[in-house]
This record gives structure tokens, C-alpha cells and sequence, in this order.
């Protein structure tokens, strides 16, 4: 069994190319053993990555979804997850807990989903120290440096 994390960038509007391959990736990671999968919650490819999780939980009903918090005090939707985690972020300052939320997730997961097009950001940062940490992979944008 393996734990699955994802990042992208915030702008994403739901190109339908990218849906089917987040679909196709993340189905093919199921049959390969992922179980669990860790999501951030925050902007357009946080979104659709639930929703295809989410969606595909129907036919694999033994896969759980976790949406991990940055902050303990903001309202969010979690109709689209089995639960809801917060890492240990008490001591962090706030400007910094969406990026430790997103180390967090990636020490915890063997693999990383990506759609980072660009190299700045929380996305391209969150990729690059998945790479740092020796992770698996998969991104459909831009190769990782």
C-alpha cells in the first residue's frame, strides 16, 4: 500500500486533458497498491484532484481521502474527503503554514502527483522538495529540476 500526495498550481481551470490524465494517473496508481491520498484543498488542481479521487472511490471503495489543514481556524468544504488532519503546525508562524502543510504531505506520501507548468510558486517549491526528499514523480507539466 502506498500514500499518494498532489500539487498544482492554484490556477488551474479544469482542462479536460489534464483531468483525463490526473484520472488515468491516479486510477493506474490504485491498481498499483495507492490507498491513501493526502490533498491540500486550496485552488484548481487541489479541487480536481479530490474530484477524481472522490469519483473513483465509488469503484474503489477500499481508497480513503484525507484533506490535510494548514489552519485550524478557516471553514472548508469536506464533502469530498473521508477526513481531515492536522499536522503538527501549532508553532508555525502563519505565512508559513500552507508550505509546511506541503512538506508535511510530501515526507508523509511515497508519491507525488504534480501539474506544475512554471517554476515559481507553492507548487513548483512543493515539487522541488519532493525531488529534494527523493520521491516518486509524476507530473505533467514541466520537467522537475
Amino acid at each position: 500500500m502506498s500514500v499518494v500526495t498532489f500539487c498544482g498550481h492554484s490556477e488551474f481551470y479544469g482542462d479536460e486533458d489534464v483531468k483525463l490524465w490526473l484520472r488515468d494517473t491516479v486510477e493506474r496508481l490504485i491498481l498499483e497498491g495507492a490507498d491513501d491520498f493526502l490533498l491540500g484543498g486550496y485552488g484548481g488542481f487541489d479541487a480536481c484532484a479530490a474530484s477524481v479521487v472522490w469519483d473513483l472511490k465509488k469503484q474503489y471503495p477500499a481508497i480513503h481521502s484525507t484533506l490535510v489543514l494548514p489552519y485550524l481556524d478557516r471553514k472548508v468544504d469536506v464533502t469530498k474527503y473521508d477526513g481531515t488532519l492536522y499536522p503538527p503546525l501549532e508553532n508555525v508562524p502563519r505565512r508559513f503554514a500552507i508550505s509546511k502543510r506541503n512538506e508535511y504531505m510530501v515526507n508523509e506520501s511515497e508519491i507525488v502527483v504534480a501539474y506544475v507548468t512554471h517554476d515559481w510558486g507553492g507548487a513548483a517549491t512543493m515539487l522541488r522538495y519532493a525531488k529534494r526528499k527523493k520521491k516518486a514523480i509524476i507530473n505533467y507539466g514541466m520537467p522537475v529540476k
